[in-house]
């Protein structure tokens, strides 16, 4: 026996070969395939034994990202910080610090792995978000904010801060007057976005952004946005974060139909992950789709 064992590989050494993964596939190139990360046409990627576990559980949380391939279909991933009580922001819509270190470094790391993040037009009212990859390595995807009433001000970081590209969403019929405001390189007009009611097509939504060659979506938020997604069957994955934190009288985080009995409702495969003292729920929506 060795009088020295090396220490098997962690987080570190996997996450480059994860970037690695989804760089080829925006280059739509096909899977790289390498003795730490294998790929086979009938599962995707799989890892070998000699890797730590926390590398082994990252591997298992992103795989279904990183499956993703140039010819797969498009491909939608969301996720929501929540308390206890199923709130994600107060009242008065303060959201910092729900969740903790952990679940912010698991946030960035979506991004990175997804070819546009998705918010709406509240959320980014609200937090004014940067939507950038700054607290992990990996590209900056493109940033999608939908704003069909052109309610935002183009003084927003978004908007203005350069540090990644970004596409206002608008009704087609408005893309004119969100051209003036933020400038034409940053507007995506999409006909027919919201319907009579007001609410969006994200069919319409993901459609239009599929044309500009974003497959794979993280819907960061808010609430709404998630939940229309969710509504529409257009999210095949969802990460659902809760904190040991009760919220009175707060912002509900999903907003499904509520006529349902209970043998109706929706039972989704799912794993489950200890983020500090957080815990993410890895909910397979696809799977409990009819």
């Amino acid at each position: 026996m060795k009088a020295e064992t090396l220490a098997a590989p962690g987080v570190e050494a996997l996450w480059p070969l994860c970037l690695h993964i989804v760089r080829q596939r925006r280059l739509g190139k096909p899977p790289p395939d390498g003795a730490a990360l294998t790929w086979h046409e009938s599962q995707g990627f799989t890892l070998g034994d000699d890797w730590s576990a926390q590398a082994a559980e990252l591997f298992t949380l992103v795989k279904p990202v990183l499956d993703r391939t140039p010819g797969s279909t498009p491909w939608v991933i969301g996720q929501l910080g929540q308390s206890l009580n199923g709130c994600i922001a107060t009242r008065s819509g303060d959201a910092n610090y729900i969740n903790g270190a952990e679940v912010l470094l698991h946030l960035h790391r979506l991004r990175a792995l997804s070819d546009a993040v998705v918010v709406g037009a509240a959320t980014a009212a609200i937090d004014n978000p940067q939507l950038t990859t700054r607290h992990v390595e990996g590209d900056n995807p493109v940033r999608v904010v939908v704003d069909p009433t052109l309610r935002l001000s183009p003084a927003l970081r978004v908007f203005s801060d350069g540090a990644a590209p970004t596409l206002l969403v608008c009704d087609a019929s408005r893309e004119a007057e969100a051209a003036r405001r933020v400038g034409a390189e940053q507007v995506l007009g999409v006909p027919h976005l919201t319907g009579p009611d007001g609410a969006v097509d994200v069919r319409a939504l993901r459609a239009a952004l599929v044309g500009r060659g974003l497959r794979v979506l993280f819907v960061e938020g808010g609430g709404i946005t998630v939940s229309r997604f969710m509504r529409q069957g257009c999210m095949d994955r969802l990460h659902l974060s809760i904190a040991s934190v009760v919220i009175g009288d707060g912002r509900p985080g999903l907003l499904l139909p509520q006529d349902l009995s209970l043998r109706e409702c929706a039972r989704p495969p799912c794993r489950v992950y200890r983020m500090g003292a957080d815990v993410l729920w890895d909910l397979d929506l696809r799977a409990a789709m009819p």
